[in-house]
């Protein structure tokens, strides 16, 4: 780019204006970049091994996965003719190909029940989605754009370890471009991520370790600008990953992206969760009354210059009287009352300074019992008080009072008091340690057969997610690289504590590991076939996870032993009273859908549009074939056709929160809602399926 701007600046006839213009280009020059700089590689494509190989699809090998894509001319008696990039013809057997969507060509995804667990009553359901997650994140723009509180991921750490893939090949440490490559990769999920947040009021929780933070750290201030971030260490091996010619890792970091509002919320919080030397949990904090810092001097604050009686009786120091505001110099001539000494506001180094409170103020506290008073020395006897959040501690009976001081302040007793607070940058907790109760170990209680590598503790996952929605009883969190299920469960966890309705929606692929893919492979099994299938990570671990989690038994039927301990400890053996719905994102056949044969595909869509709860308008025809003019589930309805809108309206249970109107004309969009209930949410569907629901389509902000 720099010669061809040196060529275009000779072609410049103009002396002077050629001199200006390289001024110009050569000060543009001298900028260095700021920020974060990388490749921008071309997308990974997706194998699609349900998707009809026919005329017009683009293919590749099943077994081999290094030949680029393959146009497919033809299908004739189970062989397809395949022209290559480069003009070469083949003939190949169809069950050998697989048909692949690349970014940019548009797919038409559906959802298939692979079925449910219903516990929960009238609960929305935790949906757990088998699927690629950028198509993932891409379908859910129709159904949450703009609705998730809180976004918990865990996406790979790039460790070179074959933890990740990119393209459909494992990416490994001697890669000149995995950086890069991961950098991509998250980009675009970011970038969809961001708007399915809550812009108000949500959270971007991301976990990473030392190989890609720094470069986590500047992709998420450039995606999201205007957020407020920070970076917290979790410590989750306190005996150090054993590294040659390294410091042994002990923990993992956590980056905070906060939109709008969002902040952490205090919660109560163990000894665990303190830093050194802070002693919130022991008992109220009483504040000196002498004031320090700044503003502490007499002249800053003249009004708060009297002096304190104090009497010193058989029983300890007492409260006498409180003197005016003293005006003037003479402050330490003036004769307290009978067998009283004035305490002034002086300073260490005897200079004057000023109490926190007024006379009056003061006098309200002492009736109260929140003054004290310290060890007798005389005029230099040291006051104490609570401040107003102390003073409420009491007042809401966290601190019962069980008693008073002879100088009349009250005692309290702390011993069942948990700190409200929120904690510091740095995390201890011995409930987040990944190989401990509540990550590997846990997973075996559940799962005693099976194994998956490095699983989150569920305590980690908890508390990341709790100081942001604790005060969101029905708050949506989504977690698109969902691995074991770690973030259901979690949520599933919080709702017990304190009776919550929240929803987790999830979504991981159900790919195999290395190892067992090249057993498969050997085998003559690729992905697609039944046995592929069984072992990948959602059929494998993450389904039979959290169907254990719920109903708190193993695969085998036995009850899960041992006990959860999150803010409370009870059996794992109970389960939780929960609904999850466990799904698949298909990919529609255009054809089917231009003819109206795709809507039981669709139909999950707008039940999880509709908040995920109760029954679903199923079908798109009664039961003798003929189209439906309208249909209705618990908590909203489908218009099909806009002229039966009173009829429709009639029908509309009364939970109904949820309308969909099937029109391409926006004039009889708007006439309909103009006609319905102002409280019913409207959205509108065109008659064809495929203008609604297309994604891949390119998109990468």
């Amino acid at each position: 780019m720099a010669d061809e701007l040196d060529v275009l600046l000779e072609k410049v006839a103009d002396p002077g204006l050629r001199a200006e213009l390289r001024a110009a280009v050569d000060k543009v020059r001298a900028k260095r970049n700021f920020g974060l700089v990388f490749e921008s590689h071309l997308p990974e494509r997706v194998r699609l091994p349900e998707y009809p190989v026919r005329r017009g699809t683009k293919v590749v090998g099943r077994a081999d996965k290094s030949n680029g894509p393959m146009k497919v001319e033809g299908v004739r008696r189970g062989q397809a003719t395949v022209v290559t990039d480069d003009g070469t013809r083949d003939t190949l057997p169809v069950d050998d190909l697989v048909v692949v969507a690349e970014f940019g060509e548009p797919v038409y995804p559906g959802l298939t029940s692979l079925g449910s667990i219903q516990r929960g009553g009238d609960r929305p359901a935790h949906v757990v989605i088998n699927a690629e997650n950028h198509h993932a994140l891409e379908m859910l723009q129709f159904t949450h754009a703009g609705k998730v509180d809180c976004i918990y991921i865990d996406p790979p750490y790039n460790t070179g370890a074959k933890d990740w893939k990119y393209d459909n090949n494992y990416v490994d440490g001697e890669d000149a471009y995995r950086h890069s490559k991961w950098l991509a990769f998250m980009e675009r999920r970011l970038v969809l991520a961001k708007q399915l947040l809550n812009p108000d009021n949500s959270v971007l929780i991301v976990t990473i370790d030392e190989k890609e933070y720094l470069r986590l750290g500047l992709l998420l201030q450039q995606t999201f600008p205007s957020s407020t971030q920070q970076m917290v260490s979790s410590v989750i091996n306190p005996k150090g990953a054993t590294r040659s010619n390294a410091f042994g890792r002990t923990d993992e970091y956590l980056f905070f992206v906060m939109n709008g509002s969002a902040s952490p919320g205090p919660l109560e919080l163990g000894p665990e969760w303190k830093v050194a030397r802070d002693t919130r949990s022991e008992n109220l904090r009483w504040a000196e009354l002498l004031r320090a810092g700044t503003n502490a001097r007499r002249d800053d604050r003249p009004n708060l210059f009297y002096p304190v009686f104090l009497r010193n009786t058989e029983h300890g120091p007492v409260f006498d009287s409180i003197g005016s505001v003293h005006v003037g110099p003479d402050w330490n001539e003036l004769v307290p009352p009978s067998e009283c000494v004035a305490v002034w506001p002086t300073r260490s180094d005897g200079s004057e300074g000023n109490w926190q409170v007024g006379p009056g103020a003061l006098a309200k506290l002492i009736d109260g019992g929140y003054a004290r008073i310290g060890t007798w020395r005389g005029g230099n006897t040291a006051i104490s008080y609570l401040k107003r959040g102390e003073q409420e501690k009491v007042e809401q009976g966290l601190f019962p009072v069980v008693g008073k001081r002879p100088d009349g302040s009250i005692v309290v007793d702390g011993s069942g008091y948990i700190p409200v607070f929120v904690p510091g940058t740095q995390w201890r907790i011995g409930a987040h340690e990944a190989g401990g109760p509540g990550g590997t170990g846990l997973l075996r209680s559940m799962l005693p057969e099976r194994r998956f590598p490095f699983p989150k503790s569920l305590y980690a996952t908890a508390d990341a997610i709790r100081f942001f929605v604790a005060d969101k009883p029905d708050a949506v969190i989504l977690d698109f690289f969902a691995g074991s299920g770690t973030t259901t469960h979690a949520v599933m966890g919080l709702n017990r504590q304190d009776g919550g309705r929240r929803q987790a929606i999830v979504v991981t692929n159900n790919e195999v590991s290395a190892d067992e893919a090249k057993s498969l492979t050997e085998r003559g099994f690729h992905d697609g076939d039944p046995e592929w299938e069984a072992l990948g990570i959602f059929e494998h671990i993450t389904r039979p996870r959290i169907t254990a989690a719920v109903t708190g038994l193993t695969p085998d039927g036995a009850p899960i032993n041992g006990d959860y301990k999150f803010t409370d400890e009870f059996p794992m053996a109970e389960g939780f009273e929960e609904n999850v719905e466990f799904m698949k994102l298909t990919y529609l056949d255009p054809v089917d859908v231009e003819l109206d044969r795709a809507f039981a595909a669709v139909a999950p869509m707008l039940w999880l549009r509709a908040g995920g709860q109760g029954s679903t308008v199923a079908e798109r025809t009664d039961a003798g074939g003929d189209l439906l003019p309208f249909a209705v589930a618990d908590r909203y309805g489908v218009l099909f056709d806009p002229d039966r809108w009173r009829d429709f309206v009639a029908a509309l249970p009364a939970d109904a929160r949820t309308v969909f109107v099937v029109t391409d004309s926006a004039a009889v969009f708007a006439g309909v809602a103009d006609s319905l209930p102002a409280d019913l949410a409207m959205v509108r569907l065109y008659e064809n399926y495929l203008t609604t629901f297309a994604i891949n389509q390119g998109r990468v902000s």
